[in-house]
Formats: structure tokens, C-alpha cells, sequence
């Protein structure tokens, strides 16, 4: 029974040559697992890499607020390393390797399951795409209060109000510091939140993310589809985006896509790639080159926890 099982999740169904719907589905699940594994590997490792990059932000505004000299610490090492990344391969930092957010995939995909098998939905709960826009703009705003507090020297009132910090804690195995309460409440609230929306605390709330949506990428880093060959009247691509975004035929440089993935796997047609992708056999094998250069990216720059 285990070798049939094996055999067919190899090879997809039936022993026969594949048909295209076959080979997508085959394609679309290895790489789904293939991500999953590239996130629970860089959980065990990397998992302060959101925290010690944020840090970096935080050090060069407290650094200009006091008019002090910027100079190299390991936080300014870890923001301008996740900085370069993103400019060469696109938010894959925030796709497969931020522990936040693959907390967040866990929570919606745990979501998602109960509320099929518990709740018999036959669609998963998730807010409308029309408003996802504008509470994206959201993190923007984060990010410039943070940053306004630090330079004046006043972020010392969000002490223990921080959902991540207590996320970092935890991933440390240590427990929250004293006065944390807030922080530990602001943490449960949005590990609710990301049960009801795909990526939420990524889309609406993070800092870091809002650094990357605004960093330029390379032309070879979006992904890009090839207009021609779309169905007439298909848009799965944008339906399935977290969020909620349209993919243009010349590349997909919206700095909201978090490199999920999500619309390779569900277009028909397979048209949906990255360009650098091509220089390699199996789009597996580009998740983990990526993955490889980020590792030895991180041990370079202290974020490994192991090194």
C-alpha cells in the first residue's frame, strides 16, 4: 500500500504518461512542500532574522534622532544583507524564510482545515480583495511611527507592546520579559487575525515589510507572464493572490508580492515565472538555490543561531 502510494505521489496518477492537468498538480504540490520545508528549516535556524533586520531600522534612526555616528553592528549587517537580497530575488525573505510568516501560513492553512472539516465552509474565510489596498497601507504607517518615536528618542513607550518581540522570545525559547502583557495580547491578536486572512500580519501590519515593498528589485527578480499565452477571461492568478494583486505582462513589480508563489501554481497554463528560473531545470531547484544563498547570506551576517 505504502510503495503504491509512493509510487503515485512520484509519478501523479495512473502509470501511464502524465497529462498536462497531472503535471501541474504533481508540480504545483512538490513545490507547496518544497516551500513548507524551506520555511520549517529557516524557523529552526534563522528565526530572529525579521527582529534583527527591523533592529537595523530602528539603530539608524536612533543614530540620526541622538546625532550619532552610524557604525557597523551586527543589526546595520543583518538589515542591509536582507536589503541586497530582496533588491536581487524579490521578497523570497518574506515568502520562505520569515518565521512571522510562516507562523502566519501555518495559522490560515490550520484555519482553513478546521473550517472545512469543523465548520463544512466550502470556501475559506478571507476579507474581500477590493479592501485589501488599503489596509496594506497600513504597515507604511507602522513603519514611519516607529521610526518617528525612535529618532526623537521615545520608543521606550512601546516597550513590551511588541507582538514580534514576544514572537522573538518564544522562537528563542525564553519567556517574555515582565510587562509584556500588551505585547503578549498584541501577539494573540494577530496570530487571530492571521487565522482569517492569508499572510496578515505580512500584508497589514509588518515594518520590514514595508521596507521591502519600497526597495527596487532587479528586472530578473519579479515574476513575469506571458500575455499571449493566457486564457481569454482567466485572472486565477489575481483571485488567488493573497494579495489581491494583478500580475502585468512585463513583470510583476508591485512591492507587495511576497514571492508566495501562490499564482504559479494555480495558473492553467503554467505562465507564470521567474525569468532567472530558466536557467535552472525544475523551478524547485531555483526555491533552492535562493534558499542556499540566503543560508550562507545569514551565517555571514550572524543570523543563524547555530554559527
Amino acid at each position: 500500500m505504502f510503495v503504491s502510494w509512493f509510487k503515485e505521489y512520484i509519478q501523479g496518477a495512473g502509470d501511464g504518461p502524465l497529462t498536462a492537468r497531472q503535471a501541474r498538480q504533481l508540480a504545483n504540490r512538490n513545490r507547496t512542500i518544497a516551500r513548507a520545508a524551506v520555511q520549517l528549516f529557516f524557523f529552526l535556524t534563522m528565526p530572529g532574522a525579521f527582529v534583527a533586520g527591523f533592529n537595523g531600522i530602528k539603530y539608524i534612526f536612533r543614530q540620526i534622532g541622538s546625532g550619532a555616528v552610524i557604525e557597523p553592528t551586527s543589526f546595520l549587517a543583518a538589515l542591509i544583507g536582507l536589503g541586497v537580497f530582496t533588491i536581487l530575488f524579490g521578497r523570497f525573505f518574506c515568502g520562505y524564510v520569515c518565521s512571522f510568516g510562516a507562523l502566519g501560513d501555518l495559522c490560515y492553512w490550520l484555519s482553513g482545515l478546521f473550517q472545512k472539516k469543523i465548520l463544512k465552509r466550502s470556501r475559506q474565510f478571507s476579507l474581500p480583495q477590493e479592501y485589501l489596498p488599503y489596509f496594506q497601507k497600513l504597515k507604511y504607517i507602522n513603519l514611519v511611527f516607529v521610526i518617528v518615536l525612535t529618532a526623537f528618542g521615545a520608543a521606550g513607550v512601546l516597550q513590551g507592546t511588541s507582538a514580534w518581540d514576544v514572537f522573538s522570545r518564544l522562537t528563542a525559547l525564553r519567556l517574555p520579559e515582565s510587562g509584556s502583557l500588551i505585547g503578549i495580547l498584541s501577539l494573540l491578536a494577530v496570530i487571530a487575525g492571521m487565522c482569517l486572512q492569508s499572510r496578515f500580519f505580512c500584508q497589514f501590519l509588518c515594518p520590514m515589510g514595508a521596507f521591502f515593498a519600497v526597495l527596487p528589485i532587479l528586472p530578473f527578480a519579479p515574476l513575469h507572464r506571458d500575455p499571449e499565452n493566457c486564457l481569454r477571461g482567466c485572472s486565477a492568478c489575481q483571485k488567488m493572490c493573497p494579495a489581491g494583486l494583478k500580475l502585468e505582462p512585463d513583470g510583476f513589480r508591485n512591492g507587495e508580492c511576497i514571492s508566495c508563489e501562490t499564482c504559479t501554481g494555480i495558473c492553467p497554463r503554467s505562465n507564470i515565472a521567474y525569468p532567472a528560473a530558466a536557467l535552472f531545470k525544475k523551478d524547485i531547484a531555483y526555491v533552492g538555490f535562493r534558499a542556499l544563498v540566503f543560508f550562507i547570506l545569514g551565517c555571514c551576517i550572524g543570523l543563524c543561531r547555530f554559527f
